[in-house]
């Protein structure tokens, strides 16, 4: 079972990016996305012990309603 490119699922599909991923996803930096999801009560990160990811629905949302970062 090797791991290959076809096996891969677009990140337009996941439904948890990690803060790369979303860097990639968004055209946000990396350094940038860590900042948004240190703010208290963020709606789109979610703790997988010590590991930070981004709900990528949510974070689709908050997008689009912000006007600047």
């Amino acid at each position: 079972m090797g791991s290959n490119n076809t096996d891969k699922v677009p990140i337009w599909e996941k439904a948890n990016l990690t803060i790369r991923e979303a860097a990639e996803y968004s055209n946000i930096g990396i350094n940038r996305i860590e900042e948004l999801l240190k703010i208290p009560n963020c709606k789109f990160v979610l703790y997988v012990g010590k590991k930070k990811l981004v709900k990528r629905r949510e974070f689709d949302k908050f997008l689009s309603d912000t006007v600047e970062i």
